[in-house]
């Protein structure tokens, strides 16, 4: 093929192919650092091979889940934290495979922006590898995508998916073993995850502070970095309490909050019912609700409230549940049982 006088490029169309191959050489290495038995392959394929076998399963169903960062990414491009959204991407797909009882083993990625920003990118990237190595599966691939004219300049979308594993009898929620009186136990979350930032970042626009302004709930921080506190990721503590049988069921507490999330792990015939009073409201939530003049119930209904997961587990459980869970580090606390509905 002969060179064309005055043709067009890729590049002059806006996609930079070697960009984006120095992006993949970048995180090449910090894909490796994700490694765990059953994933063993360098990025670079067209796909990913797991073996469930070397990972120790012998009868294993396959759980499946996808999410993203919602607005939370508005902040990140307003105030260039761009280093814990990836963890917010890992912990909002691999904390509902939870819920269904499974083991998280891969993770793949999806990033789209109109010009491609190496070094920005990679620290997105990053934060991916870090949430992937506290949720103990393996970065095994994913898609870059630069796409000019579709997204303004500066901005960025994630989206992610997670393949987990369970043993055939121990999927979760155990509907037919829960029962009233059931004890409800709370895991603390770090603030609002991933979840109401576009009503977040209303209630910001209407105090009139800037990301850079002391944090009215957390003084010795920017508004910004407090914000950007990234989702809380609970497979390594709760994942021992599964397996050990002590859970009946397992809730992530997203989007729809405290409200909508729990009837989701709970059998027909019962519901929660919680003690509102068991645990503080987090000051961040406080200043949320009084600057924005929010409900109790649309409160209720956006965020977690601080609680990131919620447990079922029988009251004769719920004391070495409680033990084991502060012992591996979390916030644990009993927030209210099961009732007749």
């Amino acid at each position: 093929m002969s060179d064309r006088q005055n043709g067009l490029t890729y590049a002059q169309a806006g996609v930079d192919i070697d960009a984006g191959n120095a992006l993949i050489e970048k995180i090449k290495p910090l894909a490796k650092a994700t490694r765990r038995p059953g994933a063993d392959a360098a990025l670079g394929g067209f796909g990913a091979l797991f073996d469930l076998k070397a990972a120790g399963f012998s009868d294993p169903l396959l759980v499946s889940t996808t999410d993203g960062v919602g607005t939370k990414l508005k902040v990140a491009i307003e105030t260039g934290l761009h280093d814990t959204v990836g963890i917010d991407l890992v912990a909002m797909c691999v904390n509902d495979l939870l819920a269904q009882g499974a083991e998280p083993l891969l993770f793949l990625d999806y990033f789209a922006t109109g010009k491609l920003n190496v070094d920005e990118a990679a620290r997105v990237v990053g934060g991916i590898a870090e949430g992937c190595k506290l949720a103990g599966c393996a970065l095994v691939g994913g898609e870059t995508a630069e796409m000019p004219g579709m997204y303004g300049e500066g901005d960025y979308d994630l989206a992610g998916f997670s393949v987990g594993a369970v043993e055939r009898g121990a999927v979760l929620p155990r509907m037919d073993a829960q029962a009233a009186g059931d004890v409800i136990i709370g895991l603390g979350s770090s603030g609002p995850h991933s979840n109401g930032y576009s009503l977040v970042r209303r209630v910001v626009e209407r105090s009139g502070l800037a990301w850079t302004a002391p944090a009215p709930f957390a003084p010795d921080q920017p508004l910004a970095e407090a914000l950007m506190a990234p989702t809380r990721i609970y497979i390594k503590s709760v994942l021992p309490q599964i397996k050990a049988g002590r859970v009946k069921g397992c809730a992530h507490i997203t989007g729809g909050g405290l409200i909508e999330n729990p009837p989701r792990a709970i059998a027909a015939g019962l519901q929660a019912e919680f003690d509102w009073n068991a645990w503080p409201l987090p000051a961040v939530f406080a200043w949320l609700q009084t600057e924005g003049g929010i409900s109790d119930h649309e409160l209720h209904r956006t965020f977690n409230c601080g609680i990131g997961l919620i447990l079922i587990v029988a009251p004769k459980d719920a004391p070495v549940v409680l033990t084991e869970l502060l012992a591996a580090g979390e916030d644990a606390f009993v927030c209210g049982q099961l009732v007749a509905s």
